[in-house]
């Protein structure tokens, strides 16, 4: 699956300093099959130095993609501000099993960037997904309610009042 809109022909460029944009949406992880994002709006700079020898990568993406909140189930904008390096390298054969540095082929005259920006996005999305409503209490949703009437007693009580045979127990533990 080649995204043809992402390749960059550096073949034709000369050495130094070139900087690329664009704009990803949804439909960019849907080509990838990832459909854990809603929707996406954001902006990916591509900075390309090349040299003689060698080209260094800088991909800076930023943006939101509206994704589900894994406590409420609400829909929320989750910010994404990440940055890769990449330093592409010529030699024999095709190869990416290193993180930091890629080899093409020495007659390779472009480069596709959509799987590292794919893998940069998708990385910067924090694994566990909270509402910032549900955060700083400001969201009310029937899932928020039920989950507070269903929380243990004991974790209510607990807040309110401590009881006192714990607390000598726990001065048990200092007088060490």
């Amino acid at each position: 699956m080649v995204q043809k809109e992402f390749n960059i022909p550096f073949s034709g460029l000369k050495q130094g300093r070139h900087d690329f944009k664009f704009q990803i949406t949804a439909g960019f992880f849907d080509a990838f099959g990832f459909d854990e994002f809603n929707d996406a709006n954001i902006d990916l700079a591509l900075t390309l130095n090349k040299t003689s020898t060698i080209m260094e990568l800088s991909l800076m993406a930023k943006g939101t993609v509206n994704v589900n909140c894994d406590v409420s189930s609400e829909a929320y904008d989750q910010p994404v501000d990440a940055e890769m390096e990449l330093v592409v390298k010529f030699g024999e054969a095709y190869n990416d099993e290193d993180d930091e540095i890629l080899i093409l082929p020495h007659g390779e005259h472009q480069l596709n960037i959509a799987q590292y920006a794919y893998e940069t996005i998708v990385l910067a999305v924090p694994q566990k997904r909270v509402h910032p409503g549900v955060l700083d209490g400001t969201l009310q949703t029937e899932a928020l309610q039920r989950l507070k009437a269903l929380e243990p007693r004991e974790a209510r009580t607990e807040k309110e009042e401590n009881d006192p045979r714990w607390d000598e127990l726990k001065k048990l533990l200092t007088d060490k």
